[in-house]
């Protein structure tokens, strides 16, 4: 769980099989990321972009997890608070650009938003299934599972909002999607920080310990 860091040990990512699923997942997310964002403004749909950056974010937060793993707990609780930092900076853009959005002219294309979100989907369950063991290690760790987790959720909502974009004929379930999207994008940013924070108190206790 998120709050939970206090003297247990949590698993830190040294592991070679869990470093191999980490490298298989950037592969999937990377690729997701260019096939989701080009079909994004094919389509004009703005969930479908959000969901693109989730899974750029993604690619991300694995490259910077799999380069920190083994380092020390100051290095990465740092990069477990960028990613978290990213990821705030990621729900605040798709908030705005949302709410730009609402003001533009303009239906998303409910096919093309289906059958993208459906190959998301499928990308993103490989993803949390690879990765579903390692969901409560540290700061580093959990913040790579969050953003898988969130994709899975993402995609299932981009079908939701395709669905909805072709029974109401009009982008505002595409629009509600990508808001609700920036929510989850907002509140994994403050569960990773919190409890990274929590892992750099915790550490600084136990250095100044009487010995």
């Amino acid at each position: 769980m998120a709050g939970c860091c206090g003297h247990d040990a949590k698993f830190d990512g040294v592991s070679d099989a869990y470093k191999r699923r980490l490298w298989a997942v950037i592969a999937i997310n990377a690729a997701m990321f260019a096939v989701e964002m080009g079909a994004g403004q094919m389509a004009q749909s703005q969930a479908l972009k959000a969901d693109a950056l989730d899974f750029l974010g993604d690619a991300l937060t694995y490259g910077i997890s799999l380069a920190v793993i083994g380092a020390s707990v100051q290095v990465r609780t740092t990069a477990a608070l960028a990613k978290g930092v990213s990821l705030l900076l990621m729900g605040l853009w798709v908030m705005g650009s949302t709410v730009y959005r609402v003001f533009v002219v303009g239906v998303p294309e409910a096919g093309i938003m289906g059958v993208v979100g459906f190959m998301a989907l499928a990308a993103n369950v490989a993803s949390v299934l690879l990765l579903m063991q390692y969901k409560d290690g540290d700061a580093n760790v959990r913040s790579v599972w969050l953003c898988s987790r969130n994709d899975a959720i993402g995609n299932v909502a981009v079908m939701l909002a395709a669905l909805g974009v072709w029974g109401t004929t009009t982008g505002w379930p595409d629009l509600i999607v990508a808001g609700i999207m920036a929510g989850l994008f907002l509140t994994s940013s403050v569960q990773i920080i919190r409890q990274a924070l929590e892992e750099r108190r915790d550490e600084a206790g136990h250095v100044h310990e009487p010995g």
